[in-house]
């Protein structure tokens, strides 16, 4: 019931229904009758016909027709509208007034049980449970229910850096989306992560466009994309004593990697092989292209990419960047291998050759990767001078100073480990850990989650949980001071995958469903649910004790032993699991 001279309602977005939003309500002196509301200073056209009043609003960001009802019954209100991103024709009308009609047939009580059904579909699909450590669970909790409504199931999607919750970045598309959120979706929602390839495809052209601008073959992402998949980094941004120039568009040309990556990531939790042979083929193909014009021989059969900006980002004009050589390298392989029939034989053995000449900074004498040429020549810095960190280390000491410095915002060689583990050498994750994570100050969002997935593979996991509790609190905190722009959806992602890949050790293979879980020690038990190759996965550990269950049939891989089947138990001794039984409900 409404209090006195107030409104009680219940308001949700139809997820079984996209487009559709509801409103009900026990109100006091509620009139019926309102016309459908629109934010404050937005132009838009306006009307009622068939007892529905509709608007429609037109910008550069598209176009949106709405229609709505509102009727008032014994103090109890129901409005619900329905809108579509089409230009206000009457086409577009007769499509939202179908889709609110349909909705109105079935009524609030009915639209919210469906809703509660479909989303306790979905959590079951995207099941945690951390029993020791709640606040934990309910961060990740919040990243799920963020990264799942960041991103629709049908046709495209465009997943800015902020989801749906603000501003920031004005949604636009950055590498977040391909390497952050979208192994995330693949995992649990996986028609989600196939409509964020979508939107990559649909741009495809424009990649190519700017390839050819460049006087490169292939295709060339955008840093910053947005509707018809141009670049749109800006190329200053404001500051009190100057502008500062953006480089990251020109430069941070990983990204082409990265989005074919994400293209065989979704493969991979899906089992959609079909999508790699054939509509999705260009995302690899083309990169390789891109990268084999790119890159420059020397006279000693070595190769180098040049001029680029890593992860990193507080260095600028860099060549041999670790972390994007390997990616080039490893889109390169993927490539020849993807290709068959498709390339000819000599373009996919030119790809492999550069591949294997590509310079990677990787030094055998101290096992570890340069982040880039001459960065053990600059200044030498010690963070533990600063406290409080993570922080941003361009806006405290100043663009000038962390360019000189040994200073780095966010994994950049350590992302590499996180993405393409099979890429570089053994023993090299924690040479590099030792190395670079006393110089990372996690000035991004997208840090702490990614060192806390490397580091609980590495077996240091006080030092993961550490990380992945400040990636938690990122937006619960507002650490950052910058959640009111928006959640750091690419953090949240980071922090799944912390929880999957890191704690768990769940990595998709050829061979099955990698499961190596590393719990830290505060945590006596913890629950994860995936969906892998069409089939919903539960895995539990407590203790020493690990169960792997199954709505049917799926291959496991442990220990490298695979076995298929719907249960098992899985056993550790020291850091090492092996299977104890199969077959096991």
């Amino acid at each position: 019931a409404a209090p006195a001279g107030g409104i009680a309602s219940l308001r949700f977005a139809a997820v079984a229904r996209p487009g559709v939003v509801v409103r009900g309500a026990a109100a006091d002196g509620l009139r019926g009758g309102t016309p459908l509301a629109l934010p404050d200073g937005v132009a838009a056209s306006r009307g009622r016909e068939a007892g529905l009043s509709w608007a429609a609003t037109r910008g550069t960001g598209g176009a949106i027709t709405a229609v709505a009802r509102q009727q008032v019954r014994g103090g109890q209100v129901e409005r619900m509208a329905a809108y579509v991103a089409q230009p206000p024709t009457a086409g577009a009308r007769a499509s939202a007034a179908a889709a609110l009609r349909e909705a109105l047939d079935r009524g609030v009580g009915p639209l919210l049980a469906e809703q509660r059904e479909h989303w306790a579909r979905q959590w079951e699909d995207s099941h945690v449970a951390i029993p020791d450590d709640p606040d934990s669970e309910l961060a990740l909790r919040l990243a799920l229910f963020h990264l799942l409504g960041s991103a629709g199931e049908q046709g495209e999607a465009a997943v800015g850096a902020r989801g749906l919750s603000g501003p920031g970045y004005r949604g636009h598309v950055f590498w977040d989306a391909d390497v952050f959120v979208l192994p995330a979706l693949a995992a649990v929602r996986p028609r989600s992560a196939r409509a964020m390839l979508e939107y990559r495809l649909r741009r495809l052209g424009a990649a190519r466009e700017r390839a050819r601008a460049e006087g490169r073959a292939g295709a060339r992402f955008p840093w910053e994309s947005g509707r018809d998949g141009t670049e749109i980094t800006p190329d200053w941004a404001p500051d009190p004593v100057r502008p500062v120039a953006i480089l990251t568009g020109e430069q941070e040309v990983h990204i082409v990697a990265d989005v074919a990556w994400a293209a065989c990531r979704y493969a991979a939790w899906t089992g959609d092989r079909s999508f790699l042979a054939g509509r999705g083929l260009p995302l690899v193909v083309e990169g390789a292209r891109y990268w084999a014009d790119r890159a420059r021989w020397d006279g000693s059969g070595r190769a180098h990419l040049e001029g680029v900006i890593g992860p990193d980002e507080y260095h600028s004009g860099v060549s041999d960047n670790a972390f994007t050589n390997v990616m080039a390298r490893w889109n390169l392989r993927a490539a020849a291998s993807l290709a068959a029939g498709r390339a000819s034989a000599d373009e996919r053995a030119a790809w492999s050759r550069l591949a294997g000449a590509l310079v990677d900074g990787y030094d055998p004498a101290t096992g570890t990767h340069e982040q880039f040429t001459g960065f053990g020549e600059l200044e030498p810095f010690s963070l533990g001078d600063l406290a409080g960190r993570p922080f941003a280390a361009d806006v405290l000491l100043g663009p000038e100073v962390v360019g000189r410095a040994q200073i780095v915002k966010q994994a950049d060689v350590v992302m590499a480990h996180h993405l393409v583990p099979d890429e570089l050498p053994a023993g090299s994750l924690e040479a590099d850990l030792d190395r670079y994570l006393p110089l990372t100050c996690h000035g991004s969002s997208l840090s702490p989650g990614v060192h806390a997935s490397v580091l609980a593979r590495a077996g240091r996991s006080a030092e993961a949980l550490r990380l992945f509790r400040v990636g938690a609190r990122i937006d619960l905190d507002d650490l950052a001071r910058t959640t009111g722009a928006g959640v750091h959806l690419a953090g949240m992602g980071g922090l799944w995958q912390a929880y999957a890949q890191g704690f768990f050790g769940l990595v998709p293979t050829p061979d099955g469903l990698q499961v190596d879980p590393r719990l830290p020690e505060e945590w006596g038990r913890a629950e994860l649910g995936v969906r892998f190759g069409g089939s919903r996965v539960r895995v539990s550990v407590e203790g020493a004790t690990a169960r792997v269950v199954a709505d049917r049939a799926v291959p496991v891989l442990v220990g490298g032993r695979t076995a298929r089947s719907r249960g098992l138990v899985l056993r550790r001794v020291g850091p090492a699991w092996s299977i104890e039984k199969e077959g096991v409900p």
